[in-house]
């Protein structure tokens, strides 16, 4: 048995959690994640002011968007944990990656949360890597909530997109409000609920909340105002909706079987004050975990966590590691010993920090819901379960398979120390596989990865991070397998003369493969051949 966390009330326990909500936001590449990102913490009041993706000469950069690389290109490359409270809530908001090379962390910070937002583009609708994304939500049932954004664009009517949500998703459009125009003639949104007209002001470069104006949906200022015949046509759109539009219910929601769905525009601020409120309403406070056959609850005395993401260089003068923890049950104390179910040991929890992008504090506890950072010595990894007083393993985070790779070079051979220090802590991250050929001569390290723009980012942060100038040489191979079986058995395998051998960092036995043409060739040949996917 291990040592229990100090006594807490069950009471106050079920306080903390009850008052925690934890959730992502997703999309595909430019629909406006990160902008919406940046607006919601204008509108919680977490910043005064809204950064810009792309900034101007004189703005902030997004806080969400906090690496050098990221600035610099206008995407977001790795996710952001944005702890704060609004409300009497403890707000914990996870900024994901959009683009499908930077998918595997997408997918595995969408393990811990207890709800994501889903970004829509009113032009484009639904898209390839959104649709893959909430097929990840749906296997855990995650709730989500919809934000069609930049109506201040000329877009699609929006009862197609709620039709196309429907179709494709599989999962009712619930409107919570219902945009008044459309791109240049989009003025603001009615509110469904308390049954309102919110007419929006633009501010300068959209850094500031956004003026409103309410009104009553039969106002004759509003005719006034939006013209005689746009005015009609949103009473008979209005009207439409109450009688045929799907009813918003709860139950639904947290089931994952309805979205709510609003409408807006991030950039010039219109719509998220309601959004930002009803996300707050919403959104469910953490669950369970399963750990195996057992359900793990979160007002379970017993702490117990799961590290879902490692990150290198948070503190570029520290050069220090850091590995992202959601609590999952219990509270978690600075100093505390935890079990590492991997390594099968205690370990110290020496320092946990609650994050707000790059920045970060000190905390003494954290509760379920809280995703918070461990100073990490190298002893944790992504996938590892941490508790106290109870002994529990979390259902392992899947891995997404690699299809790209390419070899590394250390083009300044006299920082090889740098280099492999380098190498070695972004690795760590998960994001990329390293390999060395099995017999080669050269020891340049062959880089493996799900998309390529993984291997410009290492490149990129190698020399911004560790002063390290690298370069990369593609290679044809398209999967990588590992090999399981007896030693004396590899020395009859008949190896298709285009793939090659070579060892992971654990130095286990892997073949990389041209084409799944070859790999099938390479059972067939060999049926006593054991290849495995990465787990």
């Amino acid at each position: 048995m291990l040592q229990q966390t100090t006594a807490i009330s069950q009471n106050d326990l079920d306080h903390e959690v009850s008052r925690r909500r934890t959730f992502a936001i997703i999309s595909h590449p430019d629909a406006g994640k990160t902008t919406l990102t940046e607006k919601l913490l204008l509108y919680a009041g977490a910043v005064d002011m809204a950064g810009s993706v792309r900034a101007r000469k004189n703005q902030r950069s997004a806080t969400s968007d906090y690496m050098e690389i990221e600035q610099q290109r206008g995407i977001s490359i790795t996710t952001a944990a944005l702890q704060f409270d609004c409300q009497g809530y403890r707000i914990n908001l996870l900024d994901t990656p959009g683009h499908q090379d930077f998918s595997e962390d997408t997918y595995r910070t969408l393990m811990v949360t207890d709800s994501a937002v889903m970004v829509l583009d009113a032009a484009k609708g639904i898209e390839t890597q959104t649709k893959k994304l909430f097929q990840v939500c749906r296997l855990r049932n995650t709730p989500i909530l919809t934000f069609i954004n930049k109506l201040d664009r000329p877009g699609r009517e929006p009862l197609e997109l709620l039709d196309e949500i429907e179709q494709i998703m599989g999962i009712s459009p619930a409107p919570i409000n219902w945009p008044i125009g459309n791109g240049p003639t989009f003025k603001g949104v009615y509110d469904l609920r308390s049954k309102s007209v919110m007419l929006f002001e633009r501010t300068k470069h959209g850094q500031y909340r956004a003026p409103v104006q309410v009104h009553d949906l039969y106002d004759s200022l509003l005719t006034e105002m939006l013209g005689q015949d746009e005015h009609a046509r949103l009473i008979d759109e209005i009207e439409l909706i109450n009688v045929a539009g799907t009813k918003f219910n709860m139950d639904d929601y947290l089931a994952g079987r309805a979205t709510p769905v609003f409408f807006g525009s991030a950039i010039n601020n219109f719509g998220l004050e309601t959004f930002w409120q009803a996300l707050i309403d919403f959104a469910p406070s953490p669950g369970a975990y399963q750990a195996g056959q057992d359900s793990i609850q979160p007002t379970s005395p017993m702490f117990s966590g799961l590290i879902f993401k490692i990150q290198a260089n948070m503190d570029p003068q520290h050069r220090d590691r850091v590995a992202f923890l959601r609590v999952c049950s219990g509270r978690l104390e600075k100093d505390m010993q935890v079990y590492n179910s991997r390594l099968g040991r205690k370990v110290r929890i020496s320092r946990a920090y609650r994050f707000f992008a790059g920045e970060r504090e000190p905390v003494d506890e954290a509760f379920p819901g809280d995703v918070v950072g461990l100073a990490n010595p190298g002893v944790f990894s992504i996938g590892d379960t941490l508790c106290a007083g109870q002994i529990v393993e979390f259902n392992t985070i899947p891995r997404f398979q690699p299809e790209h790779f390419c070899v590394l070079q250390n083009i300044d051979i006299g920082k090889y120390k740098q280099f492999n220090k380098g190498l070695g802590q972004l690795v760590e991250e998960g994001a990329v596989q390293v390999f060395f050929y099995k017999e080669s001569l050269r020891k340049e390290p062959v880089l493996a990865a799900v998309g390529e723009l993984q291997f410009e980012v290492v490149t990129a942060r190698l020399r911004a991070e560790y002063g390290v100038e690298t370069a990369t040489s593609k290679l044809p191979f398209t999967c990588a397998r590992w090999v399981e079986c007896d030693p004396k058995v590899q020395k009859d395998i008949i190896w298709p003369s285009t793939c090659k051998l070579a060892y992971d960092r654990d130095e286990k036995l892997v073949v990389l493969f041209s084409s799944e043409w070859e790999l099938n060739y390479c059972r067939e040949k060999n049926p006593q051949l054991v290849l495995k996917e990465l787990g």
